[in-house]
Parts: C-alpha cells; structure tokens; sequence
C-alpha cells in the first residue's frame, strides 16, 4: 500500500506541475498516465469514473484525481492524489501572486501559449479517440454524444445538456436496444478501498482542515486587518460545495461574491488572477490562491484553496464505493453509459472550440498533428510534448 501510495503522489504532483489547459487537457492525460501506460484502470472503468466525476459539484479534475487514487489505493489515496494534483499550480500562484502585488504586474507568456495550445488540441484529440472506441460503440450511444456536442457548440448550458442526456439518454438506450445496451464491465472494487464515508470524513479534516488552521496561527494577522480569513474560507467552501462546469463558472462565482459583494477584489485583479490561471500548471483552481493572497496574505491563499477542494473529498467519498456496483444494474449501468457518451460529446465540443481558437497558422496545425503523431505512435508522455510547444512557441511565436 505504501508503494501505492508513493506512486499516486509522485504521478499527481508531476501532472500538477507540468499540465496545462483546463479539464479536458488533464483527464486526457490521467487517460495517458492511468490507462495507457501504467494500466491501473481499465479504460471502462476510467469512463465510469469521468461519467461520476461530471455529475458532481467540484472541479472536475481534481474530483478525477480523487477517484483514480480512491480506485489505487483507498481514501488515503483519494486524498494525497488530489492535494498532491493542486499543490504544484497553488505554490506557482502564491509566487506570482507575491511578484504581482510587488511589480505590479503578470508575466508576458504569450509565445509560450501560441505553442502550448496546438499540443494540447492534439492530446485531447487523441485521449477522445481512445475514449471514444470504448464507449461509443453502438450508434445509439454515438448519437447521444453528438446531441450533446452540437448543444454545447450552439451555446446551451453544459450541465442541463448533461443531465438532460443522462436521463433521457438511458430511455432512449432502454427503448432503442434494450438490454443488450447496457455494458457490463467485469471489473471490480479493490476490496482493500471500501470504506464508508464517515471513514472518510475524518481523513479528509485531517488532511485539509488543519492545514490552515497552523498557516494561520504561524502566520500572524490577515493582511491590513480587514478580511477575516475564516470568512474567506467559508466563501469558497460554499463555491466548491456547488460549482459546476468549466473554471469560468468559477470565475462567475468569485466576481459576484469577492468583487460586487464584498469588494475585496477590483476587476482588474480578478482578470489578472484569471490570467495567472491561465499561465499556471494545474487546473485553474490555482486561480483561487493567487486570489487568497491578495485577499490575505499566505494565510489566505492556504485557506482559499484547501476550502475550494475540500467538498470534493466528500463527495467522492460518497460516490466512488458506488460506481462500480451501478454496473449491476440495467437502469443504472444504462444511465453510466449515457452520461459517459454525454461526457466525451462535451469533450468533443471543447476540443472543437480549442481547435478552432488555436489552430489558425500552419505552424499550429503541424504542432498539433506532431503531438498526435507522438502520443500514438511512441506513447510520449504529455509533459514532454508540453514543453516542447512551449518551447517552440517562445523560439518562433515572439
């Protein structure tokens, strides 16, 4: 268990710090890193665990990392794969956050960008393709996902469409093919990993909550006195608790609240804290500890970011003893593979629009293609391909 244990850490902090993009990006390469190469997850189990994971509040990369390291190696290591996923991009945001409110300013990465997003096109292209031989194996399951890319393409609400194909999904599945549509995959639970969730609970206080209690206590008095670092906590531990989609949404949640509500923040930070997530590794949850140091000082980055990722915790220790126990179903394992082909249709669409703003010179398109040629043909690991656009971005995109 230890070597286990060891294992998810050292791979979730190596994505945290070497991943960029949003959501897609980051399951595509758990997909890489957890089904391709190391083989931990069958990749039935890993589009359960992707269907799950949308379906929950939270930001969905981390809730992924939570579930792969639950499915490795219990609650202990649904909580060291999702801290050690975040750390990397959070320590990265605390370092410009300081450097910001010193010089005023972010750093200029723009070529570095032209180079990264062509790469990361090709290895969600990719990531969608082996998803997608998977799951989508029946027409009826092709057509639910493409009902779904065009609603999303078309500007709908990405978590109606998603529910909406949930539900209705599994009917059509049921009345179209019967039960001869419900896939049945054979694997099963690590006997090692069940746990209730109130075996959980305390794992997850202990891992998270305490952390800032000692970062305040250390490290003095909030910034100027005037914000409470508990309330900030308490902020996003409501956002974590009920956010949905894409890192934007989240984006909608801090404006209302930190800036028109409280006025803790102006405009103009709270778009150079959308810029720093951007340019950060990790998922753009990292935007929440440069907004926590702003706010607070290292305390309050601490705390910001354990509140954010703390729901997520709960929730997947709910749902992730049950995931494979809906395959024994016929309405539920009929439900999973709606979601599922919802899921990859929302995937799709993102690689679509990520293509469109991306890939609009020849040199784009030839880096997108050389990742997919990679990725295919000799298994290079994302990171590698990452910062070889970033580098050829910063040489040629200047």
């Amino acid at each position: 268990m230890l070597a286990r244990l060891w294992e998810l850490t050292a791979l979730f902090l190596r994505l945290g710090a070497t991943s960029f993009g949003g959501p897609a990006v980051y399951i595509a390469i758990m997909e890489q890193e957890t089904v391709q190469r190391r083989q931990w997850l069958s990749r039935e189990q890993f589009l359960d665990l992707l269907a799950v994971t949308n379906l929950l509040p939270g930001p969905n990369a981390i809730e992924m990392a939570n579930h792969i390291g639950y499915v490795r190696a219990g609650p202990l290591g649904c909580i060291l794969a999702g801290a050690a996923f975040t750390l990397p991009g959070a320590l990265v945001s605390g370092v410009l956050a300081w450097a910001y409110l010193h010089f005023g300013q972010t750093p200029q990465v723009e070529p570095f960008l032209a180079g990264l997003k062509p790469v990361v096109v090709g290895i969600v292209a990719v990531a969608l393709w082996r998803l997608g031989r998977s799951a989508l194996t029946k027409w009826q399951t092709v057509l639910i996902a493409a009902a779904v890319t065009a609603i999303s393409l078309a500007g709908g609400d990405e978590v109606l469409a998603l529910l909406g194909a949930a539900v209705l999904g599994a009917v059509f599945l049921r009345l179209a093919g019967g039960a001869g549509n419900a896939k049945r995959p054979t694997y099963r639970p690590d006997e090692g990993s069940r746990v209730t969730f109130s075996q959980l609970a305390p794992a997850a206080v202990l891992g998270y909550s305490s952390i800032p209690l000692a970062a305040v206590g250390a490290g003095g008095a909030v910034a100027a006195g005037s914000v409470s670092v508990w309330k900030l906590a308490l902020f996003f531990l409501k956002v974590g608790a009920v956010l949905y989609g894409s890192g934007y949404v989240l984006v909608a949640y801090i404006r209302g609240g930190l800036v028109e509500q409280y006025g803790w923040l102006t405009e103009s930070q709270l778009l150079d804290a959308v810029a720093v997530g951007q340019i950060t590794p990790g998922p753009l949850i990292s935007t929440v500890a440069f907004i926590g140091y702003l706010v607070a000082a290292t305390p309050g980055a601490i705390v910001a970011t354990a509140a954010i990722i703390l729901p997520t915790f709960f929730f997947v220790g709910i749902a992730s003893p049950w995931v494979a126990r809906l395959r024994r179903h016929l309405w539920t394992s009929l439900f999973l593979d709606a979601v599922t082909a919802a899921s990859l249709g929302l995937m799709a669409a993102v690689t679509i629009q990520l293509g469109a703003a991306s890939l609009g010179s020849v040199l784009a398109c030839l880096l997108a293609m050389a990742a997919v040629v990679l990725t295919i043909r000799w298994d290079i690991a994302a990171g590698w391909l990452l910062l070889g656009g970033a580098l050829v971005g910063a040489l040629l995109c200047e």
